[in-house]
């Protein structure tokens, strides 16, 4: 497939400079904090779900690779699925009290929120 160069200038308006050359900013990336720094929120949530419970972390900072692997690690001591997205992980069922005790046990500042 050809290069699509031009996709990635959509906004940009035309210069009649000819010494003109078109930079691409650079995407930081997100730096994830070590666990003692995170301070995680463990609920529940029911919202939307067809009154199915799952229990809600949130309050991540970081890259969507770390939280990616946090909810992996997560769901998989939990038994049971799930999803990491947009700063939350969501796990199927009510495992506020065991994820807060994992997390804790990950060394980060989780607390139960309700």
């Amino acid at each position: 497939m050809a290069d699509n160069d031009w996709k990635k200038r959509l906004g940009v308006v035309f210069s009649t400079n000819p010494d003109f050359h078109y930079e691409e900013s650079a995407d930081a990336q997100v730096q994830t904090p070590e666990p003692s720094r995170q301070h995680l929120r463990v609920g529940i949530d029911r919202r939307a779900r067809a009154g199915k419970q799952v229990t809600l972390v949130s309050g991540f900072v970081g890259s969507e690779a770390d939280l990616t692997e946090l909810g992996r690690t997560l769901k998989t001591k939990c038994g049971v699925g799930g999803s990491a997205k947009d700063g939350e992980i969501l796990i199927q069922g009510d495992h506020r009290d065991r994820v807060v005790a994992l997390l804790q046990e990950m060394g980060y500042n989780a607390k139960r929120a309700n």
